[in-house]
C-alpha cells in the first residue's frame, strides 16, 4: 500500500524563507529513505507564507520511521521557531 502525504505549512511574516530553506534540506535525506517513494516541497505561487509538501511512502511504518529520522527532529525544532500555526498533515490511500 502506498501512502501519500500533504503537509501544509504557514511561515510566520518574514521567515517565509527559513522555512523554504528547511523543506529544500528534507529532500535529499528523506529520499534516501528506504521507504520514501517521492518528497517535494511545492510553493503557494499566490501566498508566500505557504508551502505544501507532497510525499509518498511505502506504508505508515515507512512514514513513523521517517518521524523518527535525526533530519526530521531537526526540522522540526525549526518549524517550531517559524511556523504561525501548526503544521497539518493528510495521509492518503488509494481505493
Amino acid at each position: 500500500m502506498t501512502l501519500h502525504v500533504i503537509a501544509r505549512l504557514r511561515a510566520e511574516s518574514g521567515r517565509e524563507d527559513r522555512l523554504r530553506t528547511a523543506l529544500e534540506a528534507m529532500i535529499e535525506p528523506s529520499l534516501a529513505e528506504s521507504g520514501c517513494l517521492s518528497y517535494q516541497p511545492f510553493a503557494d505561487p499566490n501566498d508566500a507564507a505557504t508551502m505544501v509538501v507532497i510525499e509518498q511512502w511505502t506504508g505508515p511504518d515507512a512514514l513513523d520511521a521517517h518521524f523518527a529520522t535525526p533530519h526530521f527532529r531537526h526540522v522540526s525544532a525549526v518549524l517550531e521557531l517559524v511556523l504561525a500555526e501548526p503544521m497539518v498533515i493528510d495521509r492518503l490511500v488509494a481505493e
